[in-house]
């Protein structure tokens, strides 16, 4: 299984200019993270730190008992094997073909024989729906199949923890669902820790097992897809519906006189954009035919179901009638009519899951923030 990630308390700063302070959350292990925001809040800075290309100013990140904040180069270098990454763009050499771009991770970093390597290589690009173009430049393949070969090339040395930058840059709609069902398709083969960042809605409600969103220089909000897909946190739900109607606006912020402007537009009858309003909790998507079960989605509504007692009973509906009736059945819960509470056998609420690890406390998922996305003294990590 992937490493688990526990940042605490990261602040990141250039100069007098805050990216973002005090983020604390729990990338549970093999599981599919997204981290959102809107442009110009510091996602990809905050990939950059993870991985230690960039010197957060003060907190923790730990990975596999090393705080790559404050260890040695020499710890950091090691550290960085557990990872791969996928660049917004691929990220690939124009001069090297296919094969030569996903082996050059191997050739640098380990003394494996090329017969080795050229069996892991083919592997990674079968892997990725790439076989039988080794021999392609970058320059002769599309935008969707350099992202591959990026992916491909992220995979070679078996990395445990796996950031991916805005895998929607500069692809269609359709081959940015193809490339969200290759992220779950390989984690469902080698479990390992993915962290996206992406402000792509639909990969956002559909794909992940956990959301997080960066607002104000802030962690809004972090926790199972469920709990922020239920949300009735302003900047969460505008987000996630892409609209005019709430806090974010062209500047990231709006004052209190934009937004009664707006306010006055839309109640006249302007519509504020975005896509319609779903309700419930959309269908996360499923590895493909032939697959496995994906051990991250049993894990994720494991703990979900844990504090499923301590959410509002919207959010406790919504989860509820989301899960099949097999799950149903297994956590002991039921929908309810309308005019009833939800109802759910409380042993869900106490029993310990079999075989879990890295499960988050309950006080950095079950409690949601109050409105305005500003953070709470009192509240656990990964609220806001």
């Amino acid at each position: 299984m992937g490493a688990e990630v526990v940042i605490e308390g990261l602040t990141k700063s250039f100069g007098r200019q805050t990216i973002w302070r005090d983020v604390t959350l729990t990338l549970p292990p093999g599981e599919v993270s997204v981290m959102l925001g809107p442009s110009g809040t510091g996602k990809s800075v905050f990939l950059k730190s993870m991985i230690g290309l960039l010197k957060p100013d003060r907190g923790k990140c730990v990975i596999n008992g090393v705080d790559i904040v404050r260890c040695s180069e020499h710890r950091l270098y090691e550290t960085r094997k557990l990872f791969g990454v996928l660049f917004q763009d691929g990220a690939l050499f124009g001069s090297m073909n296919l094969y030569d771009n996903v082996a050059f991770p191997l050739r640098e970093h380990t003394k494996k024989s090329e017969t080795e390597i050229r069996r892991i290589v083919l592997e990674k690009l079968e892997m990725t729906g790439l076989a039988g173009a080794e021999k392609k430049l970058p320059g002769e393949i599309s935008g969707g199949m350099r992202k591959r070969a990026g992916l491909a090339r992220a995979l070679v040395l078996d990395p445990e923890i796996i950031l991916v930058d805005e895998p929607d840059s500069g692809l269609d709609p359709v081959r940015t669902t193809y490339i969200s069902q290759l992220f779950l398709d390989v984690n469902t083969q080698i479990d390992a820790t993915f962290l996206i960042v992406t402000h792509n809605i639909n990969l956002a409600r559909t794909v992940p097992d956990n959301l997080g969103m960066l607002f104000r220089k802030e962690l809004v909000m972090f926790g199972p897809r469920e709990v922020l897909l239920t949300s009735e946190e302003p900047v969460v739900k505008q987000f996630l519906n892409g609209r005019m109607d709430g806090p974010i606006g062209m500047s990231e912020e709006k004052d209190s006189a934009t937004i009664a402007a707006e306010r006055a537009m839309f109640e006249a009858g302007h519509h504020a954009g975005g896509v319609e309003e779903i309700e419930g909790i959309p269908p996360q998507m499923q590895p493909a035919p032939g697959m496995p079960v994906r051990q991250g989605a049993i894990r994720r509504k494991d703990r979900v179901m844990q504090i499923l007692h301590t959410l509002p009973p919207a959010a406790q509906q919504g989860i509820i009638d989301s899960l099949s009736p097999e799950e149903q059945a297994r956590y002991g819960v039921h929908p309810r009519r309308r005019d009833q509470q939800p109802t759910w056998d409380q042993t869900v609420e106490t029993a310990p899951v079999t075989g879990h690890h890295g499960q988050l406390p309950q006080d950095q998922i079950a409690q949601l923030p109050r409105t305005g996305g500003r953070r709470r003294s009192d509240q656990g990590p990964g609220g806001a």
